[in-house]
């Protein structure tokens, strides 16, 4: 977790239960290493068949402000890449940004 850009966090959005779950893990892996809300990306991952509802998830105040993301990897795996790939781009570029901004520290 020391040092760490950003986190994913994927479950499985048809067990009720990792929906608390999910809460932990937010709070250890987010809040704990002081991450920005945008340096996390959550995964609902529904299985082939299961006609979950998408939009009706009950997640918890702090972790509606987060990006998620509905995977059904039958369904549609090139928007999943897709999102992952943007997830990744707006971490390398913070993490580009963060640099920039220490050299210029150091520099100036």
């Amino acid at each position: 977790m020391k040092d760490s850009h950003g986190v994913v966090i994927v479950f499985n959005a048809d067990i009720p239960s990792h929906l608390k779950e999910i809460e932990m893990w937010y709070s250890c892996f987010v809040q704990q290493q002081f991450l920005q809300d945008t340096q996390c990306l959550l995964i609902a991952h529904h299985k082939p068949g299961s006609g979950s509802d998408k939009g009706n998830l009950a997640l918890a105040p702090p972790l509606k402000k987060l990006k998620l993301v509905h995977s059904n990897l039958e369904d549609d795996p090139e928007e999943i890449r897709m999102e992952f790939i943007k997830y990744l781009r707006s971490i390398i570029n913070s993490v580009s940004e963060s640099r920039d901004r220490e050299e210029m520290s150091i520099i100036t």
